[in-house]
């Protein structure tokens, strides 16, 4: 097992946000999280790789049989984990190709941020003045720099725009199916937990389990197609009580 979670409470602006996740996901696999705002999506990515606004109260996260609960941010992404945030911060006066270098290896960082359409941006602040499509171009450059093996995507396709969904769509997958690695003799399936509304990554992506996350709880989990249909066409009450009742 990759990842395994065990009754997580997190708290996050002096309230609780997840009240008891149990989650677990196998070398290889993605898996996809659904819910509706406010649920604790974002969260439990956050509580995942160990950002400061999340306090965890209880419960474990092993990772590749590490316990990582308390384990420092940069020890998390040594170990291969790697996350696209929603909304990352601006860095005013951290030149992009400097981030991006500083992880890159061996990599030639001008090719490949012409890949992402990104070489223009190289010189510039991250994410300072980028459209929603720019950051997550510059995201992905940056996670493709780290070729982290366990990824955690929230909202990849999240404010962007048609012309640039296919791109961003084929880096994700490239990412997931090792073919965007520096080394690309060295190709391996990588792990996913990524959080979508709307399920435009899916027709990228092979993804092959999925969980509802409401009010901070695991709700009910099953096929990704299955649930994003019961999804759109009841909601997401609705779509829990029916598999509840089918159980």
């Amino acid at each position: 097992m990759l990842l395994k979670i065990e009754d997580l409470h997190v708290e996050a602006g002096g309230r609780e946000i997840l009240g008891g996740i149990d989650l677990e996901i196998k070398d290889g696999r993605t898996c996809i999280l659904f819910g509706p705002n406010g649920s604790g999506k974002s969260t439990l990515l956050a509580a995942i790789m160990g950002l400061g606004h999340c306090r965890i109260t209880k419960g474990r996260i092993i990772y590749n049989d590490a316990d990582i609960t308390n384990m420092p941010i940069d020890e998390r992404a040594r170990l291969g984990i790697g996350m696209m945030m929603q909304r990352p911060p601006n860095l005013p006066g951290v030149k992009l190709k400097s981030l991006v270098g500083a992880v890159a290896g061996e990599c030639d960082i001008v090719s490949r941020a012409n890949e992402f359409r990104m070489d223009k941006f190289l010189d510039r602040d991250i994410n300072v003045g980028f459209s929603g499509g720019e950051i997550k171009r510059s995201e992905l450059l940056q996670l493709t720099a780290q070729s982290p093996q366990f990824l955690l995507l929230d909202e990849p396709e999240s404010g962007v725009d048609l012309e640039s969904i296919g791109l961003v769509g084929k880096k994700v997958h490239d990412l997931l199916y090792g073919t965007a690695n520096c080394d690309r003799d060295k190709k391996k399936r990588v792990s996913a937990l990524v959080i979508t509304h709307t399920g435009q990554i899916l027709d990228y992506i092979g993804a092959d389990h999925a969980f509802i996350l409401i009010d901070g709880k695991i709700k009910c989990s099953g096929r990704p197609a299955d649930l994003l249909k019961d999804i759109r066409e009841r909601g997401y009450k609705e779509c829990i009580q029916c598999r509840m009742v089918k159980m």
